[in-house]
């Protein structure tokens, strides 16, 4: 008897539909054909023990299994339940004549249990548009899939429910979440608060005009000065996700894994931050089955690298064109995978190997070439797509010790959210860009234009700091950026001195 059975391969963050077919007739010989790959052949042996566990019985007769269409690489556990439907359904064990209307997608365990599979929320979205009734999958996911509308979502526990439920033996409520309620209710729940961090109030204006233009900031200065304290509250100053972001935010997280099964969806912008001695592929994405890496994870948050001497200079070179298109295109020999990855880099690193160059505090006991032969890991161009580079001090004691209460962030990210409305309104008819630090070099001239007093300051810093024509762009999509936080139409004097201070590691000629 033949029978079909949907489930769904995971491309990119997007799904596939994919046609199980079951056919089971004379014979006595197992076939597995459509492209699967070890994980996919491996069923067999799972499936002969869950089905004889159940109390079920393990076709005898020849299967022939076909997975279409027939050249997308089928990966993983998650079609272990389908299979196991089908085989049930070929050999009349199940009587059900609903099989089309559910996308069924599970991993099981040798007792039938099942267990938790990646890439639910794309699959879910696919399901819906493919105009399917339902998504049957494990326990565990159901609560992701449900974010999805106008889905029936069926959480199972082991095999024997699925298979009761398709008999039409049991019963089972659909589970129902309100995706939106979900979403505003966990909105901006932040355990950091700048309010904790005490001086550093130039740092905080350069983390503030950066959150608000969306631009790349590097933070360099002595052990123990607090950048990576500063770091880690950006996210509570940056704009709240927007549903749509935090969908395309939670489908990344999906589909490599991350996402905690307690939640639905991501509601905080993410912050990743990678240890040093991360992998290139581990930190783009890639690999023999392509995954999304940090700068991808990352999406629509913060990326965090601390001593960023310290990387590969393999790995901070391949983020070049990622910063620039903000997405990463991961290209095999059969397959091309697209991934998203808009993100803020912020850096940290010391000024030299020992930590303490330019520390009023300690004294550096590096050479002029060691600390020129430290910076120089960081190369130029890598440099250049940093919009704010910003030197740090430690705080002196009486600074440390005073008890004078710091902004709090909520009150910060009122501004940069006022900021961020006004680059809305000015992009509104470019959807692909949101904030000023996406800007190309033609908006500049329409919406970044400079007096001649200004013009003038902004030459004498090029000339004297023999600055790039990139660097040139950063400079004025920054003193832009000020310009909004103060709401002003126009770009002034104070906001492109401003915008070139911001450029310290060129000033002292840092960089490889």
């Amino acid at each position: 008897m033949l029978v079909k059975v949907f489930g769904a391969a995971v491309q990119g963050i997007d799904a596939t539909l994919i046609t199980i077919e079951v056919d089971v007739n004379r014979g006595t010989k197992f076939f597995l054909v459509g492209l699967p790959d070890n994980a996919v052949k491996e069923s067999h042996e799972r499936l002969h023990s869950a089905i004889h566990y159940i109390g079920y019985r393990f076709p005898r007769q020849q299967v022939t299994i076909n997975m279409a269409p027939a050249d997308i690489k089928k990966e993983g556990s998650a079609y272990d339940l389908p299979i196991a439907i089908g085989m049930l359904a070929g050999s009349e064990q199940i009587v059900t004549n609903n099989l089309s209307d559910y996308v069924i997608m599970g991993e099981v365990s040798l007792d039938g249990s099942l267990q938790p599979i990646r890439g639910v929320l794309p699959i879910a979205i696919m399901a819906k548009q493919q105009g399917f009734k339902g998504f049957i999958l494990p326990q565990a996911n159901a609560k992701e899939a449900a974010a999805v509308d106008g889905l029936e979502v069926y959480g199972m526990v082991n095999l024997s429910e699925v298979i009761e439920f398709l008999n039409g033996q049991r019963q089972v409520e659909p589970l129902r979440i309100d995706a939106q309620e979900e979403f505003f209710n966990h909105l901006q729940q932040y355990d950091l608060d700048f309010a904790d961090v005490k001086g550093q109030e130039n740092v905080k204006r350069a983390l503030e005009i950066a959150a608000a233009g969306g631009h790349n900031i590097i933070m360099v200065g002595p052990p123990g000065a607090g950048k990576s304290m500063l770091a880690k509250r950006l996210p509570s100053i940056l704009p709240p996700l927007t549903l749509q972001e935090a969908l395309e935010t939670t489908k990344i997280h999906s589909v490599a894994g991350v996402l905690d099964n307690k939640d639905s969806l991501v509601t905080v912008r993410p912050f990743r931050s990678p240890h040093h001695t991360i992998s290139d592929i581990a930190l783009v994405g890639g690999g023999t089955n392509p995954q999304p890496g940090e700068i991808s994870l990352a999406h629509n948050g913060v990326l965090f690298l601390d001593e960023l001497p310290e990387y590969k200079r393999s790995a901070l070179e391949v983020m070049r064109q990622p910063l620039e298109d903000r997405k990463i295109c991961i290209s095999r020999a059969k397959n091309t995978v697209e991934y998203p990855a808009s993100f803020m880099l912020v850096a940290a690193m010391n000024p030299c190997p020992c930590g303490h160059y330019g520390d009023p505090n300690h004294a550096c006991t590096c050479t002029p070439t060691m600390v020129h032969k430290y910076l120089s890991r960081i190369s130029g161009p890598l440099l250049d797509r940093i919009d704010l580079q910003i030197e740090i001090l430690p705080l002196p004691f009486d600074k440390l010790t005073q008890h004078q209460p710091a902004e709090h962030s909520e009150n910060i990210r009122q501004r940069v959210v006022r900021a961020r409305e006004i680059q809305a309104q000015r992009y509104k008819d470019n959807p692909e860009i949101y904030c000023n630090a996406q800007m190309t070099s033609k908006m500049l001239r329409q919406y970044a234009q400079i007096d001649d007093s200004s013009m003038m300051v902004l030459k004498a810093a090029m000339e004297r700091f023999h600055l790039s024509a990139r660097a040139y762009d950063r400079i004025l999509k920054v003193a832009r950026t000020i310009a909004d936080l103060e709401e002003s139409e126009t770009i002034k004097v104070n906001h492109i001195a401003e915008a070139v201070g911001y450029r310290n590691l060129d000033r002292e000629g840092w960089g490889g």
